[in-house]
């Protein structure tokens, strides 16, 4: 497998980490490099760890997950959401919102956003590839795209406020909405 198909499949990867990262960002409001630096890592280490899950486990474990997975990833990815949301149209001043990028909320956007890469590991287990180079691309590209996204939801908060707090919730339910009918109609 030659560099530019693995770096799509990293791309296609990231996605949800870069959505999950604008949904932080906005949350935030005015991160630190050090809670960026923490939800980079996590996501880029979790997007690299999952394939070589994956692609280790083959056939054994990929029956079991396979039929709860897209649950999983949902309900992480919709409690989050919701608890995002229903902070942010809570009346009253500002209110104390758990920091995504520590924690439990950290652990668990981590697993939900990398679900797909531990699939991905066992596709390519198939197809007999090793699996290091992959993981490494694809940890690398999940950082680079987390912070990006962090950034990028920081700015879009401080221009349209507590209005992108309920955006990110949505994408965070949308994403795990996604991910459920994906796996539920293939």
């Amino acid at each position: 497998m030659n560099f530019y198909s693995i770096l799509i499949i990293a791309i296609g990867l990231g996605m949800d980490a870069f959505a999950v990262a604008i949904g932080a960002g906005v949350a935030l409001k005015g991160h630190s490099q050090a809670s960026a630096f923490r939800l980079s890592s996590s996501f880029g280490f979790f997007q690299f760890i999952m394939p070589i899950i994956g692609w280790s486990a083959g056939l054994t474990i990929s029956t079991v997950i396979q039929g709860y997975d897209h649950w999983l990833a949902f309900v992480l990815l919709a409690a989050i959401g919701g608890k995002m949301i229903y902070d942010a149209l809570r009346d009253g001043k500002e209110i104390s919102f758990s920091d995504p990028t520590k924690g439990l909320p950290l652990l668990m956007l981590s697993i939900a956003t990398s679900i797909d890469a531990l699939a991905v590991g066992l596709s390519l287990a198939f197809l007999k590839v090793a699996i290091f180079y992959p993981s490494v691309v694809i940890g690398t590209v999940a950082f680079a795209m987390t912070w990006i996204g962090m950034a990028f939801g920081e700015r879009l908060g401080r221009v349209f406020g507590k209005k992108v707090e309920v955006a990110g919730g949505l994408i965070l339910l949308g994403i795990g909405v996604k991910i459920l009918l994906e796996h539920l109609w293939t």
